[in-house]
């Protein structure tokens, strides 16, 4: 898992590396049972402060991607598909958030705009 911070960047560390792993899990290039870095190995590699891993390790515990198991490690959460799922559509719903205000801005209307998705989509298949 590589991971990317920039200190020059208005989003604090701990979300940057938390939203990292997150995208990670719901891409699936980290999978249930996975295995993630121990809290000091971890803050090491990227040269943060164990207390930014530990934050980091906490929120997405709550929220129900990792487990950490006491004296044996973190964990990637057994599929709670559903969390998954909602959390893939809030990617997908900011997306196009984005995507509609770029449209609204440039005077792309939602017919011309329906279409370029339309098309785009069936490409990618």
């Amino acid at each position: 898992m590589k991971i990317i911070i920039s200190n020059k960047s208005e989003i604090p560390l701990y979300q940057q590396i938390k939203s990292q792993i997150k995208d990670a899990i719901l891409k699936e290039e980290l999978v249930e049972g996975d295995s993630l870095p121990s809290i000091r190995a971890f803050a090491n590699d990227i040269k943060v402060s164990v207390l930014t891993i530990r934050r980091v390790y906490d929120e997405l515990e709550q929220e129900g991607f990792i487990t950490s198991k006491v004296g044996v490690g973190t964990f990637v959460s057994p599929g709670n598909m559903e969390l998954l799922r909602d959390a893939r559509r809030q990617m997908v719903e900011q997306k196009m958030q984005e995507m509609i205000t770029a449209a609204k801005t440039l005077g792309i209307t939602k017919e011309e705009l329906n279409a370029m998705m339309e098309i785009l989509y069936e490409e990618e298949t």
